[in-house]
């Protein structure tokens, strides 16, 4: 590595690694120290890794590039290979790897996930105002609802009536309370998103074509100021642009998706963004959303490909929350929050919903991921 990174930040890519070039841009443009840095490139081995290595090297920015045989040498070297199998393969939630590799290093104090069809918005320092949020406290707005959901999008919804994708359809129509006041320790600050929405598609299907695409974007002035949740209400967790400190990684597995069974897909940093938000509620951490914005410049996709991976989780979806919701307020940190999370799930009764499977699946692999993490402490 060169210099002293402190931020690791997390991008699965197999279309498009030259994104990183304009956050590193941007960074310089800001005077922020891309010494601070180190890029995760998490690819896969029919990709071009040396070229993606020599673009690292080319930005002058510390950072690996791992493939599938860079990842399974890693988890021998780390003595986890009995463990490999929580980062599932070929899937958006190979992120999960980067937890993993992030917690091996304790010199990492901060985590950052991006996706490669994003770039950050050009009136925005994206990395300092990423920073500015962590470890501090700020005054916000807090959000609730009747429906115990907050919509990330809802300062502009009589304009654009969208939803993210995950929200559960239950919870729509909602009535908000807002109240400005101070936050809880800032541990995850969720940038939003400009140009193409991140949306389901079923929403899609409604509000867009077959191609992945809405055709109501987003834009600068649909996102007013940041805000929080209140405690007790959810909300969804988009990894294309999402900064983090390392205590969270516990209780932010990003779900086994796409390789199961079950082809259930698409629900991994949503699930994740739901235990994620109990953890900090029971703990009295914070999570902050708005900005810095990046713009989501969404590549066209079979909109019902999508549909195929998440038709069958969208019934769990309605009701995981729920399971979640059960844990405890309040816990001695992320490992003790995590488990009481996994517990609930498991007293949870899915028996009524379509593929229950899934959820004995889930907890599976939400046990190992605790049992993996106490593997590297151990190592340390």
């Amino acid at each position: 590595m060169k210099g002293k990174p402190d931020i690791c930040v997390m991008a699965p890519t197999i279309r498009n690694p030259d994104f990183v070039k304009g956050y590193v841009e941007n960074a310089r443009e800001n005077d922020f120290d891309t010494e601070r840095l180190h890029f995760v490139l998490i690819t896969e081995d029919f990709n071009d890794k040396d070229s993606m290595r020599e673009m690292l090297d080319n930005l002058n920015v510390s950072g690996e590039v791992f493939g599938e045989s860079e990842r399974h040498q890693w988890y021998e070297e780390n003595e986890i290979s009995e463990y490999s199998d929580v980062v599932p393969a070929a899937s958006h939630a190979e992120t999960s790897f980067g937890l993993l590799y992030m917690w091996a290093h304790p010199e990492f104090e901060y985590g950052i996930f991006l996706d490669d069809d994003t770039q950050p918005h050009e009136d925005f320092n994206f990395f300092s105002r990423h920073m500015s949020h962590l470890d501090s406290k700020k005054e916000v707005e807090h959000v609730s609802s009747n429906k115990n959901w907050v919509n990330v999008m809802y300062q502009n919804i009589d304009r654009h009536g969208l939803y993210p994708r995950g929200y559960p359809y239950s919870a729509m129509d909602e009535e908000i309370s807002t109240e400005k006041k101070q936050t809880n320790e800032i541990v995850a600050s969720q940038g939003l998103w400009t140009n193409v929405p991140d949306l389901d598609a079923v929403r899609i299907l409604m509000d867009g074509n077959l191609e992945g695409q809405a055709e109501t974007l987003t834009k600068k002035e649909d996102y007013k100021r940041n805000f929080a949740a209140k405690t007790g209400n959810y909300l969804t967790v988009c990894s294309m642009n999402l900064a983090f400190k390392r205590e969270i990684i516990p209780a932010f597995y990003q779900f086994p998706m796409d390789d199961n069974e079950w082809d259930i897909g698409r629900f991994d940093d949503i699930w994740s963004g739901i235990t994620l938000k109990k953890a900090t509620d029971m703990l009295n951490k914070s999570v902050i959303n708005g900005f810095p914005l990046c713009i989501h410049n969404k590549a066209k996709r079979s909109t019902f490909g999508d549909l195929n991976n998440e038709v069958p989780a969208l019934e769990l979806n309605e009701h995981f929350w729920e399971a979640i919701n059960e844990a405890p307020n309040h816990a001695d940190g992320y490992f003790d929050a995590y488990r009481s999370m996994i517990k609930s799930v498991k007293d949870y009764d899915f028996s009524d919903y379509a593929n229950e499977g899934f959820i004995d699946f889930t907890v599976e692999y939400m046990e190992k991921w605790l049992s993996a993490l106490e593997k590297l402490e151990d190592k340390k």
